[in-house]
C-alpha cells in the first residue's frame, strides 16, 4: 500500500485551515498523540516523573513531541517484537493492520475486537458480556500534524451495580447513551476523534471530539475524562517553564431538554419534546509552572452555562472567548449570572525514591467568616484530593503504584440553576461520585515481557438523600435552592453508602500497537447503604476476554 500525502495534501491544507493555521513541514521528526487513559499513561510514569526531567504533567492527553517522550512512548509501542518474516504473524504480534512508514509521515489503521464473557459469582448470579467491535486510525505527518480516530459498535450485559447506575442516568459510564434492550442488554456507539496541529514551538491547537483530564492522580477533582466525549477546541501553549492550556467546550445535557421557545402549540399528533437533549458551554484554563526540576505548581478556572435557559437561547458567551482572562471577573460582571464558576488549585514534588507528591484543590463557593466559624454552612463548597505515586518500585522496573484520598463537600458541583451544573450528558465532569463523598484508591501496575498485571483497591463513603427526598447534596444534578439545612451539613451526610471494591487483571499483549490483549479479571464490590435496614449490595464477576482499545470504561461506582 503506498499513500502519498507529501504531493496530494489540498485536503489537509483545507483541514488544517479550518483551525485557523497554515502548514509547513520542517524537519522529519515526529509530533504523536495517544486518548488518555491512566492505565497505558502510567507506563511512562519514569519518563514523565523522573527528577532529570521538568515536563508538564498535569494536562491530558499529551501532545507527544518532547525527544524522551517519543522514545518512551515508541518503546511501550514496539515492546519485545516477535521475531518472523510471516505478514500474518506481524500483523498479529508486531504491527499496525495497515501500516505505512515514510521519513515525513506515517499512516495506521487497525480493527479492534473488545469481547468478553463473565459470570457474577455473587448477586443475582447473572452472565455478563460484551461483543465490542471497533477502529482505529491514525496520521502523523512531519513534526506538525496528527490525528487519530476510533469507533466502536457495542453490545453489553453488565453486573447489577452497573445496570442500576445506567438506567437512573441513560447512559453507559464514560461511553455514551445507550439502548435498552431485553434481557438486560444494553448497546451503544462510542467515537473519538482529534487532530492537532503543532503551530509553533511554543503553542500547539487540538480540535477534538474526546476528553480531558487536569491532574495527577487517578480521580481529578478538576476536570477528568469520566463523562462522555464532548466536542472541544484546546490551545496549549509553553514558555519556558509555564504551560498554559485553555479549553472551549460543547456539551451534552440530556437532563434539560431543548424547550420550544416560540409558544407554538403542537399539531395533532405531534410531540414537541422531541426537540433533542439540551446543549451547554464550558471554558476551562489550567496554567501549570514547573518551578524546579521536583516543584510544580497550577492554577484552574472554569465556568459552564447553558446553551438554552428560560431568557432564551443564549449560545456561546463571546466574553469567555478570549484564552486568557481572568474568569470570574468577566462572570461577576453579570451580576445576575447563572453561570456555574471554578476555581482550582494544584501541585506536585518529587520525592526520593522515585515518589511523587501531588494534590488538589477545587472551590466553588467560600465564605470565610461561616468557614472558620466550623458550623457546616451549606455555601462552602470545596473538593481535595491528596495522593503519592511511585514508579520502578523497591528497583523493581516496571512496577508502579498509586495511593490516593479524595473528597468533597456536599452541593460542591451543584447549582442553582441545574442545567448550570458541572456535568456533561448525565454525568460529572469531575469524580464520578459527584459531591457528599470521601474516598480512599490505591493502584499497583506492573508488566513484565509482555505481562500486564494490575490490582484496584477502593473504599469510598458517600451520603445518599433520604427516603423522603431530601437533597443531601451528593447528586449535584438537583438545585441547591433545595437544600433543607443551611447549617450543619457535613461529608457523607444522609443515609451513609459505604462501598468496598477490588478489582485484579492478568494480560498477555499480543500486540501492544493498538493494545490487542488477552485479559482475565475479577472484580468484587460490596455495597452496604445504612439506614433504619440496612441495604447490601454484592457483586464478584469473573471475567475473560480479547480485547483491544484504549478506551477507559469505568467500573468503580
Amino acid at each position: 500500500m503506498r499513500l502519498n500525502i507529501t504531493k496530494n495534501n489540498n485536503l489537509l491544507r483545507i483541514v488544517l485551515a479550518g483551525m485557523g493555521v497554515g502548514i509547513s513541514f520542517g524537519g522529519f521528526a515526529q509530533i504523536k498523540s495517544q486518548p488518555y487513559s491512566y492505565h497505558f499513561y502510567q507506563k511512562m510514569n519514569d519518563a514523565v516523573y523522573s527528577t532529570e526531567t521538568r515536563m508538564h504533567t498535569s494536562a491530558k492527553p499529551f501532545v507527544i513531541k518532547d525527544s524522551l517522550l517519543l522514545a518512551k512512548f515508541d518503546s511501550i509501542q514496539s515492546n519485545k517484537p516477535v521475531s518472523s518474516s510471516n505478514w500474518f504473524m506481524r500483523k498479529i504480534f508486531n504491527e499496525h493492520l495497515v501500516q505505512v512508514e515514510k521519513d515525513d509521515y506515517t499512516f495506521y489503521a487497525d480493527f479492534l475486537p473488545d469481547l468478553y464473557i463473565g459470570k457474577d459469582m455473587q448477586g443475582d448470579k447473572r452472565r455478563t458480556w460484551m461483543n465490542g467491535r471497533g477502529f482505529q486510525v491514525g496520521l502523523n505527518v512531519g513534526n506538525k500534524f496528527t490525528f487519530n480516530t476510533s469507533a466502536f459498535e457495542s453490545q453489553a450485559v453488565f453486573p447489577k451495580y452497573l445496570d442500576d447506575y445506567i438506567v437512573a442516568h441513560k447512559v453507559i459510564p464514560g461511553q455514551g447513551n445507550t439502548k435498552f434492550q431485553s434481557k438486560n442488554k444494553m448497546d451503544w456507539m462510542y467515537a473519538t476523534a482529534s487532530m492537532t496541529y503543532d503551530a509553533h514551538k511554543y503553542i500547539q491547537a487540538t480540535l477534538a471530539y474526546d476528553k480531558n483530564f487536569i491532574g495527577d492522580g487517578y480521580r481529578s477533582m478538576l476536570l477528568s475524562d469520566f463523562s462522555s466525549n464532548y466536542a472541544h477546541l484546546k490551545l496549549t501553549g509553553t514558555i519556558g517553564n509555564v504551560q498554559y492550556t485553555s479549553i472551549w467546550a460543547y456539551m451534552n445535557d440530556p437532563t434539560h431538554p431543548r424547550q420550544d421557545l416560540t409558544g407554538t402549540t403542537p399539531m395533532e399528533g405531534q410531540n414537541n419534546t422531541r426537540l433533542g437533549d439540551g446543549k451547554k458551554w464550558g471554558a476551562f484554563q489550567y496554567l501549570d509552572w514547573n518551578v524546579t526540576n521536583k516543584l510544580s505548581i497550577g492554577f484552574f478556572q472554569s465556568v459552564v452555562w447553558a446553551a438554552q435557559d428560560e431568557a432564551g437561547k443564549r449560545g456561546f458567551d463571546f466574553s469567555y472567548i478570549s484564552p486568557i482572562i481572568f474568569i470570574r471577573p468577566v462572570e461577576s460582571n453579570n451580576r445576575t449570572s447563572p453561570d456555574k464558576m471554578f476555581l482550582g488549585l494544584t501541585s506536585k514534588y518529587k520525592l526520593p525514591y522515585r515518589l511523587t507528591a501531588y494534590g488538589q484543590f477545587l472551590l466553588g463557593e467560600f465564605t470565610a467568616k461561616e468557614f472558620f466559624a466550623g458550623n457546616g454552612y451549606a455555601h462552602n463548597k470545596w473538593g481535595a484530593q491528596l495522593g503519592v505515586r511511585g514508579y520502578d518500585v523497591f528497583g523493581v522496573k516496571n512496577l508502579n503504584f498509586l495511593a490516593e484520598y479524595n473528597t468533597a463537600r456536599p452541593y460542591t458541583y451543584a447549582h442553582f440553576k441545574s442545567y448550570s451544573n458541572y456535568s456533561n450528558n448525565a454525568e460529572p465532569l469531575a469524580h464520578p461520585k459527584g459531591a457528599n463523598f470521601r474516598e480512599l484508591v490505591g493502584i499497583v501496575n506492573y508488566a513484565w515481557d509482555r505481562w500486564d498485571f494490575s490490582l484496584q483497591g477502593m473504599f469510598s463513603q458517600n451520603g445518599l438523600d433520604l427516603p423522603d427526598g431530601s437533597n443531601m447534596g451528593g447528586d449535584i444534578f438537583q438545585s441547591y435552592n433545595t437544600i433543607p439545612n443551611m447549617y450543619g451539613n457535613h461529608i457523607a451526610q444522609g443515609i451513609k453508602n459505604n462501598i468496598y471494591y477490588a478489582d485484579a487483571k492478568a494480560a498477555y499483549v499480543l500486540n501492544p500497537k493498538y493494545n490487542l490483549r488477552l485479559e482475565l479479571g475479577y472484580t468484587q464490590r460490596y455495597a452496604k447503604a445504612q439506614y433504619e435496614t440496612p441495604v447490601v449490595n454484592k457483586s464478584g464477576v469473573v471475567s475473560f476476554g480479547l480485547r483491544s482499545s484504549f478506551r477507559a470504561i469505568y467500573n468503580d461506582l
